[in-house]
């Protein structure tokens, strides 16, 4: 952390220090639902350039877009919330960005320091909260240390994870001086070159082995490099089911996503002798079903991770295939799975069909944020040979976060298409982003699946044995009654949409919206 002086900003007051702060880390934007504890900082947007506040309804909406910002940029997306109960409204999006290991900063505004025994209504335990969902949390003992908090949030964040700020309300008014830290350059540590030589043994002598990517493993240079060690050791690629980021296409190595259901997931991971965790996570079930194993991989299977969380999981790849020895057929590249693109499906719309619409028409470059739930699952395996795009999906199973993080990944990266194929039950948790979509003029396409129910909680009633569930048990899996408008709905809130029930009729209206700027909803019957 290195100290900055700004000459001709004495008597500058906390909420500008904060700004100042994060403004000189590079931060551009806020996600911001502001209250009566943060009112100073929300002035000071006015007084300090360099960060562009987003209005957003509901707190879930900002940490949702933080985190969709923060997977897309690679830095921090910051959001600005109003005491505990605020904070709380976000938690939800808060997990999911966690487990995408999404670099996040929150700002909470507290009580008066002298307020806060009085038990004022809004008054709670914030910072446990926090701590649920942040790997850093800090409250400030005065305006003094505002800077140099700032600056170690920020820090904490970096590797990817959610760094909480709480800043009583008198901290945020009182004078600060002029003093602004600055971030020092992010360090990891060097690979541990004992685990990369006997992750190097394993695919040379291992006959069936999976390297599983997590983080920037499923990105640039780290995918690259492990599609070269996939194509000189013929060792397989996969992935979590719900990956924060991952790079799919054309040209890309295709990377397998482990099956959300734990038969599928076992069928998938019991191919191996040896899966090597890069940067990953064993694979374990989403939940506890009777009968079935947590965890995914048997005790007989080998397992290796070749990344600790204080590593570049970058540099560790290009470490393994320097002991790999691939150097030289590295530059010829990997061999690349053959085929083409779907094609368009006709007649009445399934999931199926609005997969393969989506998937044949989708853009090179588009970043597509997938929250279709069960309407989703035919999607991912269909763009192995689309044009090269991005794919962002729902890390911590935690529904309501498809919208927020289109509209950050939109804020993040404007010139390129956001696509949200987005179930209509998730949907409801968190539409008020369509309102800032709107407001902020963001390209976001959003298509919602509207099977006018909650199937995942159907399909697991089935799965639970419940075979027959009784007419209350339905009601609780069924919106149709009444129906959802979401063509009312949508423009409503700022964006226009229209409802297709046909294939050709998505195609058609995907294909226009596509060509035109600015934000707009299909409504997909199925």
């Amino acid at each position: 952390m290195t100290v900055v002086t700004r000459q001709g900003e004495e008597g500058m007051n906390g909420a500008e220090v904060i700004l100042q702060t994060a403004a000189a880390a590079g931060i551009e934007v806020c996600f911001a639902n502001a209250g009566t504890t943060e009112l100073p900082l929300v002035a000071a947007f006015d007084t300090v350039s360099g960060i562009h506040p987003v209005m957003a309804l509901f707190e879930g909406v900002c940490s949702g877009a933080a985190d969709g910002y923060g997977r897309v940029k690679e830095r921090p997306g910051l959001t600005l919330l109003h005491l505990g109960p605020g904070f709380a409204n976000g938690i939800a999006n808060l997990h999911n960005a966690r487990r995408a290991r999404t670099p996040l900063i929150n700002i909470i505004g507290q009580h008066t320091t002298w307020h806060i025994d009085a038990d004022a209504p809004l008054t709670m335990d914030v910072e446990s909260l926090a701590r649920a969902v942040s790997d850093w949390t800090k409250t400030t003992t005065s305006a003094n240390e505002l800077s140099s908090a700032v600056t170690e949030a920020y820090l904490a964040s970096l590797p990817g994870k959610i760094a909480t700020l709480i800043v009583p309300n008198d901290h945020l008014w009182a004078e600060a001086g002029n003093t602004i830290c600055a971030p020092a350059p992010l360090k990891f540590d060097s690979p541990d070159m004992t685990l990369i030589k006997a992750a190097a043994d394993l695919l040379r002598t291992e006959r069936r082995t999976a390297v599983m990517l997590g983080g920037k493993a499923l990105r640039g240079k780290g995918l690259s490099t492990a599609g070269r060690i996939q194509s000189n050791t013929g060792c397989d690629l996969i992935t979590e089911t719900f990956p924060g980021y991952v790079e799919r296409g054309k040209g890309l190595p295709d990377v397998v996503r482990i099956p959300y259901f734990p038969e599928p997931a076992q069928a998938l991971l019991s191919q191996y002798d040896t899966i090597i965790l890069a940067d990953a996570k064993e694979p374990v079930t989403f939940f506890g079903y009777f009968g079935v194993d947590s965890h995914l991989l048997t005790k007989d299977q080998k397992k290796l991770s070749i990344c600790s969380g204080t590593q570049n999981i970058v540099e560790v790849l290009e470490c393994l295939e320097d002991e790999l020895n691939t150097t030289s057929a590295s530059n010829r590249g990997w061999n690349l799975p053959q085929g083409i693109k779907p094609l368009l499906p006709r007649g009445t719309l399934t999931a199926e069909k609005a997969c393969q619409v989506l998937a044949a028409l989708q853009p090179e470059g588009a970043i597509i944020v997938d929250e279709g739930i069960t309407s989703g699952i035919p999607y991912y395996p269909l763009t192995a040979f689309t044009p090269p795009h991005v794919v962002l999906t729902i890390a911590g199973g935690s529904i309501g976060y498809g919208m927020p993080c289109a509209v950050g990944a939109a804020m993040a990266s404007p010139d390129r298409p956001v696509i949200n194929f987005q179930a209509d039950g998730s949907a409801m948790y968190t539409l008020q982003a369509l309102w800032t979509e709107a407001r902020e003029g963001l390209n976001v396409k959003t298509l919602i699946c509207s099977n006018r129910g909650y199937n995942i909680v159907r399909v697991e009633l089935q799965r639970a044995g419940i075979a027959d569930p009784g007419p209350k048990a339905l009601s609780l899996a069924d919106i149709d009654h009444p129906k959802l408008d979401w063509v009312s709905i949508s423009s409503g809130l700022g964006v226009p949409a229209v409802s297709v029930s046909t294939a050709e009729d998505l195609a058609k209206e995907l294909t226009k919206t596509l060509s035109d700027p600015g934000p707009f909803l299909i409504e997909m019957i199925l």
